[in-house]
């Protein structure tokens, strides 16, 4: 992703330079007491913390190469070292957001350093953020929503009928059950799908309708359940405890398991998604977290509150949940225009 050159060599980006130099980059002083202060101060989940030393790793190799060993010279690195970092993701034409979090990170390091009198200067401090593209996020209509929640019901049935049993048995109707839950919990909560994944039943209360959901920075918040949801997940549970009762291993303690009884990730349910987008007729490249978009969007849509909104994403600043407002104008704004005689 990044790396600083010396003298003025500016490399460009490759999945090659993402690797380490040689040796573990934890293995440098300062990159460790850096480690320690975002899990102790700031405590920060192990998605965060790889999401840092992947910066600071590509910025090691724009700055010595391959064959640099830890510890780094970390007084080295000027302002036009930071400069050089920030332009070889410009013309690598990597988006404004991805270049903005890279020197975010790098800004935080040397500002750790600074503080810990590690080096005298931030290289970084000075540096302006590249401008965002607004770009407004993906959203599925209400219509389409609804194909897509029925989509695993329809595959189910279907295969039922192909296998002449009038009542599907074992995993595979587990899987559908549970798949119909997944789909529901994601729009009925506006969950991420990495907390959809962590649920566990002391996290669910069903008799109440809510979750327990551990978000980023391992921060909890309650999310409710609506009804159609609930049944779902009710179902799933079920058959889920029906189907390891039966099974010569230890039960299930995922909320969304696999067929060894482990909990799904967020890649499976990527994968899963996928298959009923084509069921229901939509565009396979969809991902999960356009379910979350249209969560927070039809919220809007039908008049809830943006602060409301806010806690339930678990939006640290109101200005990220915003975004919805803008998608709710465009909405409008398209209706105006197909309705309006003189528009």
């Amino acid at each position: 992703m990044d790396k600083d050159s010396t003298p003025a060599r500016a490399a460009t980006p490759s999945r090659a330079q993402s690797r380490p130099p040689s040796q573990s980059l934890a293995d440098d002083p300062a990159v460790a007491a850096f480690i320690r202060h975002l899990r102790a101060e700031r405590n920060a989940s192990d998605h965060t913390l790889s999401a840092y030393l992947s910066d600071i790793r590509q910025f090691c190799l724009q700055m010595w190469g391959a064959e640099g060993r830890p510890p780094f010279p970390w007084k080295s690195p000027d302002r036009f070292a930071a400069r050089r970092f920030l332009a070889s993701f410009q013309k690598a034409g990597l988006a404004p957001a991805t270049a903005s979090r890279k020197m975010s990170s790098l800004r935080s390091f040397f500002r750790f350093m600074v503080r810990e009198e590690l080096v005298r200067d931030n290289p970084f401090a000075s540096l302006q953020q590249p401008k965002p593209r607004r770009r407004l996020p993906r959203v599925l209509s209400r219509d389409d929503m609804l194909r897509l929640l029925e989509a695993p019901a329809r595959v189910r049935e279907r295969t039922r009928a192909a296998k002449g049993q009038p009542v599907a048995a074992g995993f595979a109707d587990y899987a559908a059950l549970r798949d119909t839950a997944i789909l529901e919990v994601l729009y009925s909560t506006g969950m991420r799908i990495a907390e959809l994944c962590g649920l566990t039943d002391a996290r669910i209360d069903l008799l109440s309708g809510s979750a327990l959901v551990r978000g980023k920075g391992k921060k909890e918040r309650l999310c409710p359940i609506g009804r159609p949801a609930a049944e779902a997940l009710q179902a799933a549970l079920d058959a889920r405890d029906a189907w390891w009762n039966n099974q010569d291993r230890p039960r299930a303690t995922a909320v969304f398991a696999n067929r060894m009884g482990g909990r799904l990730t967020p890649r499976s349910v990527e994968r899963t998604l996928k298959k009923y987008l084509a069921e229901a007729g939509l565009d396979t490249a969809i991902s999960p977290h356009v379910l979350r978009h249209s969560f927070a969007t039809h919220l809007l849509d039908a008049g809830a509150d943006l602060r409301s909104v806010q806690e339930l994403l678990g939006h640290a600043s109101l200005s990220t949940t915003q975004i919805y407002t803008h998608i709710s104008v465009e909405r409008l704004k398209e209706e105006y225009g197909r309705a309006h005689p003189r528009a």
